[in-house]
C-alpha cells in the first residue's frame, strides 16, 4: 500500500521540477534585491498601504465568471505563472479570480475601503485570463487603462483574453485585437516563429508544430504591433470559418500602450499546454519583460508575405 502513494506522489513532484528546473537559476529572474527564489520580502504590516518589496509584483488575474465554455486550465494557469515567478526570484504573484481588486482603492462588499492585498496602486504588471464580459465599472476601467497607458506599467494576456471586454472598444485598443472564432477548434498547426530576438521567443525554433485551439484574431493592425508568432494557415486543413485569408494569423504579440507594455498569445487552452516548457518559458519571459527585467523591440513590422490559406469549402 505505501509503494502505491509514494511513487505517484514521487512522479507528481519529478513533474513539476521538470517544469520549473528551465527557470530557477536563470541569472535574469533574480529580483531587486538579488535573492532567488521564495516571496520577496516587504515592510510594513499588513493593512497599511503599498509598501517596499524586493521583487516586482504581479498580480495574476482572471475573472470568468462570465465565461461561456469556461476552460478547466484557468486555475494551473494561474498556479504555473506564480510557480515560475516564486521559483525563479523574478517576480511577486498575487492570484486573484474576482475584479474588485482592479482600482487603486478596491472596496470591501460593503462600500468601505478594503484593507490589505493588491491592487492597481501595489502592482507592476498584470498578468490576465479573463473571459468574455468581466465586470468593471466606469472608473475601475479608467484606472486600468491609465495604469498601463499613464503610468507605464505591463499587462500580459493569454488565450481568452482576446474574447474579454469585447463592448469595451478601449479594452480592444490596449490588447491589440479582437476574437474572432477558433476555426479548427483544438488542432496541431505550424508556428512561423516571426521574432526570434524577442524575449519570450526567441527559444522557439524557426518554424515548429504545436497542438492547442489557435484563436483567430480580428480588428488588429500590423502598423500598431509587433507579431511574433503566426499560424501558418496553409498548412491548415480548408475551414470555412477561417476570415484570414490573406494568410495573416498571429497567434502573439507585443506593443506599446502609452508609456505601457503588452503581450498577448493565444497559446493555452489546455492544461497540459502550460506544462509545456516552451509555452511557459514564453509567459515567463513576457511578463519578465512587461515588468522592464528585459528589453524586446516592439516596432510595428509589416506582413513579409502571405502563406495563403486553402479555399473555403
Amino acid at each position: 500500500m505505501r509503494v502505491k502513494i509514494v511513487v505517484p506522489l514521487a512522479l507528481a513532484i519529478a513533474a513539476v521540477a521538470y517544469v520549473a528546473a528551465p527557470f530557477a537559476q536563470q541569472p535574469q529572474g533574480r529580483g531587486a534585491s538579488g535573492t532567488q527564489g521564495g516571496r520577496g520580502g516587504r515592510g510594513g504590516r499588513d493593512g497599511d498601504g503599498p509598501r517596499a518589496r524586493a521583487r516586482k509584483v504581479v498580480l495574476a488575474w482572471a475573472d470568468t465568471r462570465n465565461g461561456i465554455a469556461q476552460h478547466e486550465s484557468v486555475s494551473h494557469a494561474l498556479a504555473v505563472i506564480e510557480q515560475l515567478g516564486y521559483e525563479s526570484g523574478a517576480y511577486d504573484t498575487f492570484i486573484r479570480t474576482d475584479s474588485n481588486i482592479i482600482a487603486k482603492q478596491p472596496m470591501r462588499t460593503t462600500g468601505e475601503p478594503a484593507s490589505g492585498g493588491p491592487s492597481l496602486a501595489m502592482v507592476d504588471a498584470i498578468f490576465f485570463l479573463g473571459h468574455r464580459d468581466v465586470p468593471l465599472d466606469d472608473k475601475q476601467k479608467a484606472e486600468l487603462l491609465a495604469f498601463v497607458h499613464d503610468e507605464g506599467k505591463g499587462f500580459v494576456a493569454g488565450h481568452t483574453a482576446l474574447t474579454a471586454f469585447e463592448s469595451w472598444p478601449e479594452f480592444g485598443e490596449l490588447l491589440g485585437a479582437r476574437y474572432d472564432d477558433h476555426p479548427w477548434n483544438t488542432a496541431s498547426g505550424t508556428v512561423i516563429n516571426e521574432d526570434p530576438s524577442f524575449p519570450a521567443t526567441k527559444h522557439f525554433p524557426a518554424v515548429f508544430t504545436l497542438t492547442d485551439e489557435f484563436y483567430q484574431p480580428k480588428a488588429f493592425s500590423r502598423d500598431k504591433l509587433r507579431v511574433l508568432l503566426r499560424l501558418d494557415t496553409s498548412k491548415m486543413p480548408p475551414n470555412a470559418n477561417n476570415r484570414r485569408t490573406d494568410g495573416d494569423f498571429p497567434l502573439a504579440w507585443a506593443k506599446s500602450y502609452g508609456r505601457g507594455t503588452v503581450f498577448y498569445s493565444s497559446l493555452g487552452h489546455a492544461a497540459e499546454t502550460w506544462d509545456n516548457r516552451d509555452v511557459a518559458q514564453m509567459y515567463f519571459e513576457a511578463i519578465k519583460w512587461a515588468l522592464g527585467l528585459t528589453t524586446g523591440d516592439v516596432t510595428p513590422r509589416p506582413f513579409a508575405g502571405a502563406t495563403l490559406a486553402p479555399a473555403r469549402y
